[in-house]
C-alpha cells in the first residue's frame, strides 16, 4: 500500500499562531510571536510542507482543498508532558478529608493516600487498565493535546509495573494521541514490600528495567525524591544505573521538600517538575542547566499549596513547560488549558509564555523535536478554535475547547 503524498492545504484561517523561531529558554513577550493572518496550512504524508498566506499555497498546482469547519485560530497542537492517567479507583473520599483538614498522613492510616490507588489499579486486568487510560487520553486529545506522557507507578512491584506498562501500550492502540511511557515504579516504598528502600529500588533496577528495555515498554525513568518517598542518596544509584542501561531521566522534585532539582541536575535529567517549594537556589541551579522545570498547577489546585514559581524560573533563563499532573489524588481535573491559564493569572506569564509551555518546550522537555511548531518538517498536529483572535483562548481559561483537532493531517472525530 502506497503512502498518500498528496499536498493537502486548509484555510484561510483568521490566525495562524506558528510560535516559529522562538527560544527554548528563557521569558517571552507576546510582540515574538509569529501570528499569520488570512493564512493556510500545507501538509503532505503527516508533515507540514509550509505555513503561509493563503492564496499564495492555493495557488500551488496540485493542492488539494480541505474546508475547515471554522475559520479561526490556528495552534499547534498541545503536549502534556507528565501525566498519571493509568490508574484505577478513585481518591474522592481523599480530597473531601483533605478539605476538611485532615493531614496526609492521617488520610494515608485511614486506607487512602497513593496505597489505595496502588491497590484498586493492581486489581484491574491489563485490558481494563488500558481502556481507563485510553478513555482519559481521549478526554485530553479532544482538549487538543496531542502528546499525553503517561507514567505507571501504581504497581510498585515488578510484576504490576510491567502489567501498567504494558496497558499503556496497549492503549496507544485505542487512541489517536501519541503515548509516552515512563516508568515511576520509584513512586513509594510499597507497604507490602519487606526490605529497605535500598533493597526495592535494587529489585527494581536489576529485576524490572531490563525487562522494560528488551520489551522496549518506555525510554524513560521518574522517581519521587521527598521524605515520604525516596531520598537524595536513596535515589541516586537507582538513576545512575537507569541511564547507563540508556534511559532517560526526570524527576518529582522540590514538591514539598527541596533536594529532587539537584539530583535533576547531578543526573542530566530531561526534566524536574513540580518544584512548588523550589528556592533561589534551586531555581540558580535548574537556569544553568539543560533541565527543562515543569509546573504542574493542578496539583497546586487540587492540594491548596503554592504554585511553582513560573515567573522567577522564566526570568531566570529556565524552559518552562506546563502539565497537568492529572492523577486521582492530587491532580483529578486532567484540563491543560485550564490550568495554565490560571498558573499565567497567578504567575503573571505572558500568553507567549503559556503557550510555549504547552506546545515546543513542553515537546522539548520528552525530547521532541518534531511538534509544537506549525512549521516545514512538523508533524500536521493543530487546532482549530472558533475565535476572533488566540488571546481568546487562554482568556476562557479551558471552557473554549477546539472546534477541530488534526493529528498527523487527520482529522479527528469524537464521540460521546
Amino acid at each position: 500500500m502506497h503512502a498518500d503524498t498528496t499536498c493537502y492545504l486548509a484555510g484561510p484561517f483568521r490566525e495562524l499562531v506558528t510560535m516559529q523561531a522562538l527560544p527554548l529558554k528563557g521569558p517571552l513577550n507576546d510582540s515574538a510571536l509569529r501570528v499569520i493572518r488570512n493564512g493556510g496550512i500545507l501538509w503532505k504524508a503527516g508533515r507540514i510542507e509550509a505555513v503561509a498566506d493563503f492564496e499564495t499555497l492555493a495557488a500551488r498546482p496540485g493542492v488539494t482543498l480541505i474546508e475547515p469547519s471554522v475559520k479561526g485560530v490556528v495552534l499547534p497542537g498541545f503536549t502534556d508532558m507528565h501525566t498519571h492517567i493509568a490508574f484505577g479507583g478513585s481518591r474522592a473520599a481523599d480530597f473531601a478529608l483533605r478539605n476538611g483538614g485532615s493531614t496526609y498522613l492521617e488520610i494515608a492510616e485511614s486506607g487512602g493516600g497513593i496505597w489505595s490507588t496502588v491497590k484498586a489499579t493492581r486489581a484491574l486486568t491489563v485490558d481494563a487498565l488500558a481502556k481507563r487510560t485510553a478513555q482519559r487520553a481521549n478526554t485530553l486529545l479532544q482538549q487538543g493535546v496531542t502528546t499525553i506522557e503517561v507514567k505507571s507507578g501504581y504497581g510498585l512491584s515488578v510484576a504490576a509495573e510491567l502489567k501498567c506498562l504494558r496497558a499503556i501500550a496497549e492503549a496507544r492502540r485505542m487512541t489517536s494521541a501519541d503515548l509516552v511511557s515512563t516508568c515511576l515504579a520509584a513512586h513509594m516504598l510499597p507497604s507490602d514490600f519487606n526490605g529497605s528502600a535500598a533493597a526495592y529500588l535494587e529489585l527494581m533496577a536489576d529485576a524490572l528495567l531490563p525487562v522494560i528495555k528488551n520489551e522496549q515498554l518506555a525510554h524513560r525513568v521518574d522517581a519521587f525524591v521527598e521524605r515520604s518517598a525516596f531520598s537524595e542518596a536513596q535515589i541516586l544509584p537507582y538513576f545512575k544505573k537507569a541511564k547507563a542501561m540508556g534511559f532517560d531521566i526526570t524527576v518529582h522534585a522540590d514538591q514539598f521538600t527541596t533536594s529532587g532539582s539537584a539530583v535533576a541536575v547531578a543526573v542530566g535529567a530531561k526534566s524536574a517538575d513540580h518544584l512548588e517549594h523550589s528556592t533561589g537556589k534551586e531555581i540558580a541551579l535548574l537556569a544553568h542547566s539543560d533541565v527543562a522545570a515543569v509546573a504542574l498547577p493542578g496539583a497546586s489546585l487540587g492540594l491548596g499549596c503554592p504554585f511553582a514559581p513560573a515567573r522567577k524560573l522564566l526570568d531566570a533563563g529556565c524552559s518552562v513547560a506546563i502539565a497537568t499532573d492529572w492523577n486521582p489524588g492530587s491532580a483529578p481535573m486532567g484540563n491543560l488549558m485550564l490550568q495554565a491559564a490560571v498558573l499565567a493569572a497567578f504567575e503573571k506569564l505572558t500568553n507567549a509564555e503559556l503557550l510555549a509551555g504547552i506546545t515546543y518546550r513542553a515537546a522539548a522537555a520528552l525530547g521532541f523535536k518534531d511538534r509544537g511548531v506549525l512549521a516545514p518538517g512538523y508533524r500536521a498536529d493543530f487546532l482549530v478554535y472558533d475565535a476572533d483572535g488566540y488571546q481568546e483562548i487562554p482568556y476562557h481559561q479551558g471552557s473554549l475547547q477546539p472546534a477541530e483537532v488534526w493529528k498527523n493531517g487527520t482529522r479527528l472525530t469524537f464521540t460521546d
